[in-house]
């Protein structure tokens, strides 16, 4: 069996922000009503907390749960996880109309860190960051690609993107995030 690799295997570029491909992540998408009990049960049966609209919460065992749509939660664990995850979802909304997809593999997770990390963003996504609060998940767009983003510590944002386009997104990044770039 081949070993699994990130999309750019922990690539990483220093400016006025660092820019950094975070590396193997689980991620796992749950499609399913939202408002229905048996899945307020079969995430908690899992550590993890149902967000609210355009939230991210964080449950047990450094699991997170975003909402991506009114029907539609990414959950971020570890990738050694998401197979587990993933399967106990599936196993606890069986008799349920749910739709349970480990994602870890097609998609890409960056973060981006520093006092000025905003400003690199700022440059990419159609987002007032100013207002863009922890705990807040939005869904938009890096240039031409779709794309999640939040604030996953105090002076760091993550993005999350489909794999494919990754090296685009590490450029547009890498590009945004040169010394001399900074907004203000």
């Amino acid at each position: 069996m081949s070993e699994a690799v990130s999309a750019l295997k922990g690539e990483s570029h220093a400016g006025f922000a660092t820019v950094t491909e975070a590396g193997l992540s689980g991620m796992v998408t749950l499609r399913a009503d939202l408002s229905a009990t048996a899945t307020r049960i079969a995430l908690a049966g899992q550590g993890l907390k149902l967000p609210g609209a355009r939230e991210i919460v964080a449950g047990e065992k450094g699991r997170f749960t975003a909402w991506m749509s009114p029907d539609e939660l990414l959950v971020m664990c570890s990738y050694e996880d998401a197979p587990a995850v993933a399967a106990g979802l599936a196993h606890s909304l069986h008799t349920e109309h749910a739709l349970v997809t480990n994602v870890s593999d097609a998609r890409a997770r960056f973060t981006i860190a520093g006092a000025k990390a905003d400003q690199v963003l700022m440059k990419l996504c159609p987002v007032d960051f100013a207002n863009l609060q922890p705990g807040e998940m939005r869904r938009t767009r890096a240039a031409q690609v779709a794309a999640a983003i939040w604030r996953s510590g105090p002076e760091e944002l993550s993005l999350v993107c489909f794999r494919s386009v990754a090296a685009y997104v590490m450029g547009l990044l890498e590009v945004s995030a040169r010394p001399g770039g900074e907004l203000f």
